[in-house]
């Protein structure tokens, strides 16, 4: 095993949480951190003395280099900032979305030799990896129709002071920028999907969005079933609930909570429910939550995969399909 080298791209709530888990990783080293916030390039100082700082990529690449890049920017500068660490023969970690739209994600996903690891961190959860597997082995048997319900709080709290949040050009809407990983966890189970329909309201976000905060819409799966996502952010305080509920030939199941982070029923046909290892808790970014807490396995994967001991769990052309779903399920409306 050797040290694998980073630079992180973007220090806000994500882009800390990846420094973090370089730093303290045994075969991880970050030498540098890229913002063009300078009181956060000082803050990023003050906790790691030994890094150094750029106001931009250009000045990082002229500079020093690293194995990998890590991107944990607004979404809408994510595939142009791969393409310079890509050119510059780095290896990319992209904060989801990879995109936001599916052209350029594609031309990023089909046109580079090195890894370009898109961040699914939802993935590891263990009752994601436990579905993951009773759908792959056909313990369900066929799947009849799949409902995901995502319900969260995005208030002013989010919005304010006025950023690339809520613009649709830098932010892209909340399927981009919130549920997105649940749009990931759909594909991973259960594939591509087709003949979408799909409605969008805005309920009380018409002053500080660009975009809608709740949506409805059905589908059908390229494999086999029907599917509906039902999605909002205008749940009142905090966010409510992130479920999967499968009803199936050999049964039902619902992973559900805040986050999918707990098996809310379980009844197949001639099967038990194992005991699953504890899901760790989302991340905690003050008065709103986010997904699953998992950026350690994902920074685990890619020195791993580095040193020539697994391969990537997640690929850049799934992250472009994801893009690519979204855009088609926005452009379903019109």
């Amino acid at each position: 095993m050797k040290k694998i080298t980073f630079a992180v791209c973007g220090f806000g709530h994500i882009g800390k949480r990846h420094a973090q888990m370089v730093h303290k990783h045994e075969f991880g080293e970050l030498r540098a951190i890229i913002d063009n916030d300078k009181n956060k390039l000082k803050e990023a100082k003050s906790i790691y003395p030994n890094i150094e700082t750029y106001l931009d990529i250009e000045k990082y690449i002229s500079n020093q280099k690293s194995e990998v890049g890590i991107i944990a920017t607004p979404n809408y500068i994510h595939t142009p900032q791969a393409t310079v660490f890509l050119k510059n023969n780095h290896h990319v970690v992209i904060e989801k979305p990879m995109g936001i739209d599916a052209e350029s994600s594609n031309i990023l996903a089909n046109n580079y030799n090195n890894y370009i690891f898109c961040v699914m961190q939802n993935r590891y959860s263990p009752p994601a990896k436990w579905l993951k597997d009773i759908v792959e082995k056909g313990i369900l048997g066929n799947i009849y129709m799949v409902q995901i319900n995502c319900f969260w709080n995005r208030d002013k709290r989010y919005y304010t002071p006025k950023t690339w949040r809520g613009s649709k050009q830098f932010d892209g809407g909340v399927l981009y920028t919130q549920f997105s990983h649940f749009i990931d966890m759909m594909y991973w189970l259960f594939g591509d999907i087709e003949n979408i329909q799909t409605k969008l309201y805005n309920n009380n976000h018409q002053d500080i969005t660009e975009f809608e905060d709740t949506g409805f819409s059905s589908f059908e799966f390229v494999n086999g079933g029907s599917g509906t996502l039902n999605f909002s952010t205008s749940v009142y305080d905090k966010n409510f609930e992130s479920s999967i509920t499968i009803i199936a030939e050999n049964g039902t199941v619902k992973i559900g909570g805040q986050y999918m982070d707990e098996v809310s029923y379980c009844h197949i046909k001639d099967y038990h429910l194992p005991e699953l290892e504890k899901t760790q808790d989302a991340n905690d970014y003050g008065h709103y939550k986010g997904s699953a807490n998992n950026h350690d396995k994902v920074i685990d994967n890619v020195i791993n995969t580095l040193n020539g001991l697994e391969k990537p769990h997640t690929s850049a052309k799934e992250g472009a399909k994801v893009v690519e779903i979204i855009e088609r399920i926005y452009n379903s409306t019109k």
